[in-house]
């Protein structure tokens, strides 16, 4: 007699998710378990942390007979070991024979795997832990029509999440056996937390709490620039001597974004749920700030096994600040064509990709030289960097990065009185932060029902055809490209950043002056007063 369950898991490829029919099959013949359907090492390891966490919490295992176990669609590489829940309670559906006189029935109805999902890794004892990407994963559990998820006690949380989805949070798989059968559910121990989020909290996360954008002072056109690209999520690179202020600049920039959407929320969550480094909902713009020594992987993402999201994913919706710019490893550098350009990052290996979200506003600082003393109009401290060393500092800024850069901005040392001015006016982060919060609210009723939300991701066929410039500003930019001074993908780019001075202004289109702005803004040129009273 042949016995057949089907329970239902969920695949990963970045943040995509995959419903999986986990299908177990059980049959007379040579007693054994085989696993099919493209698992991996860990996943094959399945077969006998199943097999003992049956045995020790819910038994019998079919050990007479043969049991053969599917992970469909069988084409589609399969990770992770949180499919041994689906599995154990696909087991226990097919093998529908007796209990011995005196024991638990541990058998499974077949209706009550109708509508459900299954996450989460077994222990011999047949304890739950925690795994990662439960967000991600519960999300495609519901666009594909699941409607209830198990998984471990300590990532209820996280699943329940999602609107619209039961989520019966457990600690062993007798709990979840009697609750598919309508059965009072049994005690166990409390499950432990995962075991790969961060150790180490890092300061720069509560900077927001601590900095504010008033204490920037006698720098107002780049307190008006990076509200810009704060408006429209442009990329912005800093330069200037040590000491000018470019990392106080940068620091203070997750001060003036408003909070994340609901959407935006889920998205960032789902990322960091990827990596086990998710506590709670996220709901301010993430920050991260990269070492200059970091390797390709933790920036882009990558690493052996599962691809993992890097930092310009974990930063999604948020800031990556990438201090000292130049010192970062010429592989990186030229890696970050994709997310400054697309918003996204591909990661192949032979049959496999995955693609995870990466529209990060990027913020880049760099110092004239590798001293850091080198200022074009000689003033302040002596350079002791040659002509050569020089040049091969800057080259690592190469033509494609720079064309991909919105908006920059030269910090110079300022005098010291110009700091103490008791008369200048400062903006402090809260209203600042108001002013980008109505800039943005404009995009996002000009995007309805396109896709986009910000100025920064929109097409330039779509921005040519449906926002155009004025003609007088479209000639200006032409006039440039003709010169050499702007590219194809430049003009875009300080078309995007008009729409946003436009927006900061509460304009419903961009005039003469916004994009002069623009190109001022783009290629680091003086920026009138009148503009700059637009962000007050």
């Amino acid at each position: 007699m042949t016995a057949l369950a089907t329970a239902r898991s969920l695949a990963l490829a970045g943040t995509a998710g995959h419903l999986i029919d986990v299908q177990v099959d059980i049959s007379p013949g040579i007693p054994g378990t085989s696993l099919v359907g493209r698992p991996d090492k860990a996943l094959q390891e399945a077969r006998d942390r199943v097999r003992m966490a049956i045995t020790n919490a819910a038994p019998p295992w079919p050990a007479t007979r043969r049991v053969t176990i599917l992970l469909a669609p069988a084409d589609l590489p399969k990770r992770g070991t949180h499919f041994d829940l689906a599995i154990a309670v696909a087991v226990k559906c097919a093998d529908q024979s007796k209990p011995r006189e005196g024991a638990a029935d541990h058998r499974v109805p077949p209706a009550s795997l109708e509508d459900t999902a299954f996450i989460g890794e077994l222990t011999l004892s047949g304890h739950l832990r925690p795994v990662s990407g439960v967000l991600p994963m519960v999300l495609a559990a519901r666009e594909r029509g699941i409607r209830r998820v198990f998984v471990p006690e300590p990532q209820a949380g996280e699943a329940a999440m999602v609107p619209g989805m039961t989520v019966f949070g457990m600690r062993s798989l007798a709990q979840v056996v009697a609750e598919l059968r309508g059965e009072e559910v049994p005690g166990a121990p409390p499950v432990e937390g995962s075991s790969s989020g961060r150790l180490l909290s890092w300061r720069g996360q509560d900077l927001r709490d601590e900095v504010d954008m008033a204490e920037v002072e006698g720098m107002e056109d780049v307190v008006f620039a990076v509200t810009v690209a704060a408006v429209g999520g442009h990329h912005i690179m800093l330069s200037g001597p040590r000491g000018a202020g470019k990392t106080t600049v940068a620091e203070r920039i997750p001060t003036i974004l408003p909070d994340l959407t609901l959407e935006q929320s889920l998205e960032v969550t789902a990322v960091h749920s990827l990596v086990g480094a998710l506590d709670a909902l996220v709901t301010r713009p993430p920050w991260f700030q990269p070492h200059h020594d970091a390797s390709r992987a933790s920036i882009l993402g990558g690493g052996t096994g599962r691809a993992r999201p890097g930092e310009v994913s974990l930063a999604h919706h948020g800031v990556l600040f990438l201090d000292e710019f130049p010192l970062f490893r010429s592989d990186v550098i030229d890696a970050l064509r994709q997310p400054l350009e697309a918003g996204e990052v591909t990661i192949a290996r032979g049959e496999e990709s995955a693609t995870f979200p990466a529209r990060a506003m990027v913020v880049l600082a760099a110092n004239p030289c590798p001293c850091g003393n080198f200022h074009a109009t000689g003033a302040g401290l002596e350079c002791d960097c040659t002509d050569p060393i020089r040049r091969n500092y800057q080259r690592k800024l190469s033509g494609p990065i720079v064309d991909r850069i919105d908006i920059w901005r030269e910090l110079q040392h300022m005098p010291g009185h110009r700091g103490r001015d008791p008369f200048a006016r400062r903006h402090s982060s809260a209203d600042i932060r108001a002013a980008v919060a109505a800039a943005r609210a404009r995009q996002v009723a000009r995007y309805a029902g396109l896709g986009f939300a910000l100025n920064s991701a929109v097409p330039g066929p779509v921005l040519a055809e449906r926002w155009p410039l004025p003609p007088d500003g479209q000639r200006i930019l032409d006039d440039a490209m003709t010169r050499g001074t702007l590219t194809r993908r430049g003009i875009t780019r300080v078309h995007r950043v008009a729409l946003s001075v436009a927006d900061l202004a509460g304009r419903p289109a961009p005039l003469l002056e916004d994009v002069e702005t623009a190109l001022a803004l783009r290629s680091g040129g003086a920026i009138g007063l009148a503009a700059m009273e637009l962000a007050s």
